[in-house]
């Protein structure tokens, strides 16, 4: 256009520099901006709010507010420009003070732009009360029923802890569209609500509301956290009807949901369905290899990824040297940590840290471990000390284990697993007053264990097990079959492991044990599942080294596979031997 001689104006100069924005170009951008001042368009106000946003967009907040405090006139497309790019560029307190700029102007009236981004600006810094007055202010401008606004309100009130206020607003929507169910499922999977977040999907498709990739992958997420295999298969049918298995987040949640729910033979057959696979999916299922205790499925997927070009992410890596822990391979191990920074140009984190540490103190090189630890560039997290503290307690190496169970103590005051780790450490020992004075330590300072908790499904109902539970209408059965168990197992050469058992005299330690809520559910079991079922038992807390040694025994004297997920990861128990190695 200009070669033909034609001056541009105003409205092409706003033009091409929303194309500047969309390619992300700056230079470009920024030769436009030359001309604007050539063509003496440095005044015009739309021409200006379209620089502020090319600016904002690419991600130069200095040039942006340079531009911005210039312009001799304002609109509210201006600030909004302004207020946006502060939001995405992570300048959260400078987006509320343009916003609030913006509302003190005599002729500017906040819009829906306005409102959802200040918002979202509340929500990523925790500012719930700032946004109960944004809210207020939305009222008073009569925006409340805008589709865009609400479910930003919604959301700002879920990220920020406020359940109810959130839960309140979306009864009272009156034509909820797809994004508010979405939101209302999000805030629920937020929450820790994951039954919940199932039953408002099932309310949502109910009211004929289509799903789309977003409904699919929260509500995924949700049975994920439940491990509820039936009704994720029941989804997974849904979204094959509708299409949504192209869909990169759908898919690797629905590879995600079968790891976690104890089958990772249909995480891997999903897998193996998807075409074009990018770094997600590929990690997805190498994560969920690592979660099942695969180890070198592990190693060669990653080395299958690379070989087809795949970048691999901060993720990746984290599955990658889990599983050379795993494996007990220190060489490849530090291999493949050396070429994150200089083959992947991805710095270490926390997590790399302390699989490296665990990888060490596996393998018994605690020194090793501990000078790899005094060495870091960053400052060891509970994460890496913990993952030390774990080495020392299954070698055995007390005064090493006391002296990181310290530092987490002060990084950790709340959290029992450190106590009772460096408790059971004493006990072995034979050391039990010191044993004793840290439990008593943990009442004093509130300190609690979390009760033991295991559930099992059986024909679409859960049963739920707490430790010696006699509430379940088979009470007599299941305790029977305990017993039967029992006799079975100590014919293998079974000896009760009494040191797991706590809060209880010496006569009675073994016979605790066998009242533990996990094995409670495999008697119940047992007794319920066809013969050759599987067994898929869910527990809130790490499973005993006692059970974890009794499901052994029963994988091989039944015949049974019996799949345990605890807080730590999932075991696959089969012909008396389990996929972590003894080693969780």
């Amino acid at each position: 256009m200009r070669s033909t001689g034609i001056h541009p104006n105003a409205f092409t100069f706003s033009s091409v520099l929303t194309a500047c924005t969309n390619t992300l170009i700056i230079f470009h951008g920024e030769q436009i901006q030359c001309l604007v001042y050539k063509q003496g368009f440095d005044a015009d106000v739309f021409v200006n709010s379209a620089l502020v946003d090319m600016y904002a967009k690419c991600g130069n907040m200095v040039m942006a507010r340079r531009v911005f405090d210039e312009m001799p006139e304002r609109n509210l497309v201006s600030w909004n420009s302004m207020i946006v790019g502060c939001l995405q560029n992570k300048m959260y307190d400078m987006a509320i003070g343009f916003f609030l700029g913006a509302i003190r102007e005599e002729f500017v009236s906040p819009d829906q732009v306005s409102f959802s981004s200040v918002l979202s600006a509340c929500t990523n810094m925790g500012r719930s009360e700032f946004g109960r007055q944004v809210h207020g202010l939305i009222v008073k401008h009569g925006l409340v029923a805008l589709p865009y606004v609400r479910n930003s309100l919604m959301d700002m009130y879920f990220k920020c802890g406020l359940f109810h206020d959130a839960a309140m607003l979306f009864r009272h929507i009156g034509d909820r569209d797809v994004v508010a169910w979405n939101v209302m499922i999000s805030g629920c999977v937020h929450s820790y609500m994951f039954e919940e977040a199932c039953g408002y999907f099932c309310l949502m498709r109910k009211e004929s509301i289509p799903a789309n990739e977003v409904s699919y992958s929260t509500v995924l997420h949700a049975y994920a956290s439940l491990a509820v295999l039936n009704q994720g298969m029941l989804i997974h049918n849904q979204i094959l009807k509708t299409g949504f298995l192209k869909n990169a987040r759908v898919a690797s949640s629905l590879i995600s949901m079968y790891a976690k729910c104890g089958s990772v033979f249909d995480a891997s057959r999903v897998f193996e369905e998807i075409k074009n696979r990018n770094v997600v999916f590929w990690t997805a299922m190498i994560s969920a290899y690592q979660q099942h205790g695969c180890a070198n499925q592990v190693i060669e997927l990653f080395e299958e990824m690379l070989g087809e070009g795949i970048k691999p992410d901060y993720i990746t890596f984290v599955c990658v040297l889990s599983a050379c822990s795993h494996t007990g391979s220190i060489e490849e191990g530090y291999a493949y940590f050396n070429s994150m920074t200089n083959v992947h140009g991805i710095s270490p984190g926390h997590e790399h840290y302390a699989c490296m540490v665990d990888l060490l103190g596996r393998a018994g090189r605690l020194d090793d471990a501990k000078k790899f630890i005094e060495t870091m560039p960053i400052k060891p997290d509970s994460t890496v000390l913990g993952a030390l503290l774990g080495a020392c307690a299954n070698h055995g190496n007390l005064e090493m284990g006391r002296e990181f169970a310290e530092r987490l103590f002060e990084l950790e005051p709340d959290n029992p697993g450190n106590y009772l780790l460096l408790s059971n450490m004493y006990s072995r020992v034979g050391r039990l007053r010191e044993a004793d004075e840290i439990r008593r330590f943990m009442g004093v300072s509130g300190v609690r264990k979390e009760p033991g908790c295991s559930w099992i499904d059986v024909k679409n109902e859960t049963f739920v097990f707490t430790v010696h539970d006699k509430s379940h209408s088979r009470t007599q059965e299941i305790y029977e079959m305990l017993s039967k168990l029992k006799d079975l197992v100590k014919k293998k050469g079974y000896v009760a492991e009494k040191e797991f058992a706590i809060n209880c005299t010496e006569e009675y330690k073994e016979q605790n044990l066998w009242h533990h809520s996990e094995r409670l559910a495999l008697a119940f079991g047992l007794l319920t599942l066809p013969a050759g079922a599987p067994i898929r038992i869910k527990k809130n807390l790490r499973t005993c080294g006692d059970c974890h040694t009794v499901m052994k025994f029963a994988s091989e004297i039944f015949e049974r596979e019996i799949i345990v997920r605890d807080i730590n990861r999932y075991h696959h128990f089969s012909n008396g031997l389990c996929s972590c190695r003894d080693y969780w």
